[in-house]
């Protein structure tokens, strides 16, 4: 099969665009390096070791070295490629995530959180490429590692299913890892690319509360165990838990617990 050499920057790393018209074909190939295919637009099939895929938005091919692939597009597809050595990851990044995640070659359609948390790595990643100072090279490592952490957890629930009853689970797990970034029911419903008023009525079916309602469950829970178990500076866990002044987090607290976080404290410790 042929070898197909891509030429990559001093740093190992390299984010660009790949444009493929209706019908083309990028005949099958492989390469020494990794590869992850991102579909912006578009729609085609790819083959990764003999089995085929459909490629449309959202879809993502990881390639490892000499994996064997090609690309047929039925549309206007648009592509970002990322292309890496492993050698721009230290080792224990290349063993732990990259090598027992990916020993092989993975096909991934995205669900609407795992697809905007990729756009916004690669964004950075674009960024980076653009704007050159002393720091850009660890930059494009982390997001890498980042972008390699999104996929890893995507291709564990992989499953493909539209239902309610996924998406309020799908709603729940992203407040689950992401309890401490400012989010709201809006921000939550462009991911899904749904409305705010029905993002509420899914996740309210199945968990009888609201998103918001959990979010504020879920910082609470762990402001209180921080309570009892640090001596953090109250300012301190409110910013861990992800809120952004002291009197939204007081009101918050004290709504749930019935007493402010200096008594909870107080009396716990007692």
């Amino acid at each position: 099969m042929k070898l197909k050499r891509i030429e990559l920057p001093l740093r190992g790393i390299h984010l660009y665009e790949s444009k493929h018209l209706d019908g083309d074909v990028v005949d099958e190939h492989h390469h020494a390096i990794h590869q992850i295919l991102y579909a912006l637009e578009g729609e085609g099939t790819i083959t990764l070791d003999d089995k085929q895929y459909e490629f449309k938005q959202d879809s993502v091919a990881l390639i490892v070295p000499h994996s064997n692939h090609s690309v047929f597009s039925e549309s206007k597809l648009t592509l970002l490629v990322l292309a890496f050595e492993e050698t721009v990851l230290d080792s224990n990044a290349r063993s732990g995530l990259l090598y027992s995640c990916f020993k092989s070659s993975a096909f991934l359609q995205l669900n609407p959180f795992a697809a905007a948390d990729l756009r916004q790595l690669l964004r950075k990643m674009l960024f980076e490429q653009t704007h050159q100072d002393d720091l850009n090279q660890w930059a494009l490592q982390i997001y890498i590692l980042e972008i390699l952490l999104v996929l890893a957890r995507s291709s564990q629930t992989s499953l493909v299913t539209d239902s309610n009853s996924l998406r309020a689970e799908r709603i729940r797990s992203y407040m689950d890892r992401h309890y401490f970034e400012p989010l709201t029911a809006g921000d939550i419903a462009a991911r899904l690319g749904i409305g705010a008023r029905h993002v509420n009525n899914i996740f309210k079916d199945h968990y009888r509360m609201t998103p918001i309602q959990y979010l504020t469950e879920i910082r609470i829970s762990l402001a209180k165990k921080l309570l009892i178990e640090t001596d953090k500076d109250i300012v301190s866990i409110c910013f861990e838990v992800g809120y952004e002044t002291l009197p939204t987090f007081y009101r918050a607290f004290k709504n749930i617990v019935k007493m402010s976080p200096n008594m909870f404290r107080q009396q716990n410790k007692s």
